[in-house]
């Protein structure tokens, strides 16, 4: 093959990889998307803000706000940019009521998350200053994992988990699939109707 064949094909390959990545974005919005509200009993673990300050997991979930709490690993090449992009919107479109809404997200890599990553990650998204990222030990991390039902033994098979809990005492509402920002407040405001 002559380098100018070769040459002709590569336009035509990056056009194949845009429509390969627009399809599974496509494909990721129209997952399905489940919830149901479930108890959680947080474990008792120390874990690393992005800040660099150690915290207790259940101090940090139980501080009087409601929460949004996700789990992100920072290498993630789909689910968690996603995942993240929308808890940024989520952010976004409450304005000053995000005051309100502690957004938690807690790295299923804690071995390669180290604080500065996290809070490089934090800046990509423009965390405001009531989301927070944690790492912390990798026991700490599955303690977490296993508590909220997302782990799932290996970071590549994790799956668009986030919950929502309005007030401490309360059940989460779990949310499966790819939820949108704008389904997102929904679902915070009819919780906060039903409190």
């Amino acid at each position: 093959m002559s380098a100018q064949s070769g040459s002709k094909r590569r336009p035509w390959l990056a056009a194949s990889a845009m429509l390969l990545c627009v399809g599974a974005l496509a494909a990721a919005a129209a997952t399905t998307v489940s919830r149901s509200l479930v108890s959680y009993q947080a474990p008792e673990v120390t874990l690393v803000r992005a800040d660099g300050q150690h915290v207790s997991l259940p101090d940090e979930l139980d501080d009087g706000r409601a929460v949004l709490l996700s789990f992100i690993f920072t290498s993630c090449p789909s689910t968690c940019p996603l995942t993240s992009r929308t808890v940024e919107e989520f952010q976004r479109m409450l304005g000053p009521e995000s005051a309100n809404v502690h957004l938690m997200s807690i790295s299923i890599d804690p071995e390669e998350d180290t604080p500065a990553r996290l809070a490089e990650y934090a800046r990509r998204f423009h965390a405001g200053p009531t989301w927070h990222y944690y790492t912390g030990t990798l026991a700490a991390s599955i303690a977490a994992q296993r508590a909220f039902d997302v782990y799932r033994g290996e970071k590549m098979s994790h799956t668009p988990v986030m919950l929502l809990r309005v007030a401490p005492g309360k059940p989460w509402l779990r949310i499966e699939g790819f939820v949108t920002a704008d389904e997102l407040v929904r679902d915070y405001h009819r919780l906060r109707v039903s409190r």
